[in-house]
């Protein structure tokens, strides 16, 4: 089989909101979500800043799945996977009944709950440590979160290809869909702020004091940050027949590994991944109106990612921006996030914003469209989603308006 494949939901529990409505409303306005980090003590950083979901109540959102039995990755994936369902006017209560399942993305797993272990270790010994947190901690708890919270009795795949996983995950469940192995599938990732995250990354050089300036000249890093995100697929024919809303097809996707370097991109690695993405679609380069880049906002990164588009649309690039000056680096969901973001740019006509970006650094090569400040009204028929990660993985997704 080889059936069209479509996103009929979308669910999102970020720094700048919950549920997909309010999340796109902040992007298109240019909203910055980080702030200081409460969700840690946070003593002897010299930086502060991350992006928390400040207003998050599992119980609000959840009935199976609870805040005293569960990681806060698995509770962020819980929550986004529920509101997703609710956006595709599905029926919960029949999911159990569909060949559906789940697979979700992480870089640090469940993160906190390592925290505490470490603190309950170093401050009474190894036998001092919750069972009940011990049990919380591996990464697979994440997609499972999500099918015990909705009845899936399917797939339940939670993918660690870090800051790249998001797009891995969507990549395997459109496969699913599209041969007939599943009947629907929930996707996406999940990630939660942390101490050894924040600290890795500050001892990498790889943090900002304050904001998160992609494509600036100024720019000097990513701030951490994270969030659930969930989109639903479905085939075609089959959310026509229900009259289901649909966002966007999932055209396509491309995976890639640079095999060279732990944390440096490299630009002909990425453009083959970008190439791998259009042939898997059927597109050509002329046909993309929008790329949602992985634009870290750190010195290489912008760079690197910017040389590899321009190896591959020449003297066309298409408008470019980075949803992370907004959100922060929401890690294995951030480009979950950027797929929602370019789902909803297809469906809803506009561009998404770069903030905070002042000057467009000239080292990028001339006519970069970022699109600063706030969304821009546009057509957009044609999104690529890119997604890189450490070791690297690159993974990258495309999405079109359906025809």
């Amino acid at each position: 089989m080889n059936r069209r494949v479509v996103v009929t939901g979308l669910g999102a529990v970020s720094s700048l909101g919950i549920g997909a409505d309010a999340l796109t409303a902040a992007i298109r306005a240019g909203r910055v979500g980080t702030g200081p980090i409460t969700g840690f003590d946070t003593t002897g950083f010299p930086y502060v800043r991350a992006g928390e979901v400040r207003d998050f109540d599992p119980a609000a959102l959840l009935r199976r799945v609870t805040a005293q039995r569960w990681g806060r990755s698995s509770l962020l994936a819980a929550a986004a996977a529920v509101l997703a369902v609710r956006d595709a006017d599905l029926d919960g209560a029949k999911l159990d009944r569909l060949r559906a399942g789940s697979v979700m993305g992480t870089t640090s797993g469940e993160s906190q709950v390592v925290d505490r272990l470490a603190a309950e270790w170093v401050g009474g010994g190894l036998k001092s440590l919750d069972p009940g947190l011990v049990v919380q901690v591996p990464a697979s708890q994440i997609a499972v979160a999500v099918n015990t919270e909705l009845g899936l009795t399917g797939d339940a795949l939670t993918l660690s290809t870090a800051c790249a996983a998001s797009n891995y995950a969507l990549g395997y469940a459109a496969d699913l869909v599209r041969t007939g192995e599943a009947d629907l599938m929930v996707c996406g990732g999940a990630d939660s702020v942390n101490r050894y995250n924040h600290a890795g990354f500050y001892r990498l050089g790889a943090l900002t004091e304050e904001v998160c300036r992609p494509f600036d000249a100024e720019r000097q890093g990513i701030l951490t940050a994270e969030g659930g995100v969930a989109l639903v697929l479905e085939p075609y024919d089959r959310a026509v027949a229900r009259g289901a809303r649909i966002y966007a097809e999932f055209l396509g996707y491309g995976l890639s590994c640079d095999a060279k370097h732990m944390v440096h991109p490299d630009a002909a690695s990425i453009a083959g991944c970008v190439r791998s993405a259009h042939r898997s679609a059927g597109i050509t380069p002329a046909d993309v109106d929008y790329i949602c880049a992985h634009g870290t906002g750190t010195p290489t990164n912008d760079v690197t990612e910017v040389a590899a588009v321009r190896e591959v649309f020449g003297d066309r690039v298409p408008p470019i921006s980075s949803i992370k000056s907004m959100l922060g680096h929401t890690m294995g969901a951030a480009s979950g996030f950027g797929a929602l973001v370019c789902c909803r740019a297809i469906h809803d006509g506009f561009l998404p914003p770069t903030a905070n970006l002042r000057t467009v650094d000239p080292a990028l090569g001339p006519d970069l469209d970022c699109v600063p400040g706030t969304a821009r009204t546009a057509d957009v028929r044609i999104a690529e989603n890119h997604g890189f990660a450490f070791g690297g993985n690159n993974a990258i997704t495309i999405l079109g308006k359906v025809a």
